[in-house]
């Protein structure tokens, strides 16, 4: 992953370019000056469906999942 910093100006002239930037992955720093004030990252995550009950059968819960802890636990003693 790339970080390339910009300014402001520079970031509104190149907006699409700056996006396309973002979408290969990279991280896109806007500053003001030397300051940095806003960061343009990918949204990972967006491009995959899920498919319900594809991993049943994987996890378990156990019976007393919900129960109360004992007092030992909550006072520290075993």
């Amino acid at each position: 992953m790339m970080t390339r910093t910009v300014n402001v100006a520079e970031a509104q002239n190149q907006l699409p370019a700056l996006l396309e930037l973002a979408r290969a992955g990279n991280e896109i720093v806007i500053a003001e000056g030397d300051k940095p004030i806003a960061r343009l990252v990918p949204i990972a995550g967006l491009t995959k469906k899920r498919i319900a009950g594809l991993n049943r059968g994987m996890i378990w819960t156990s019976e007393d999942f919900d129960a109360p802890l004992p007092d030992d636990f909550w006072l520290g003693r075993e």
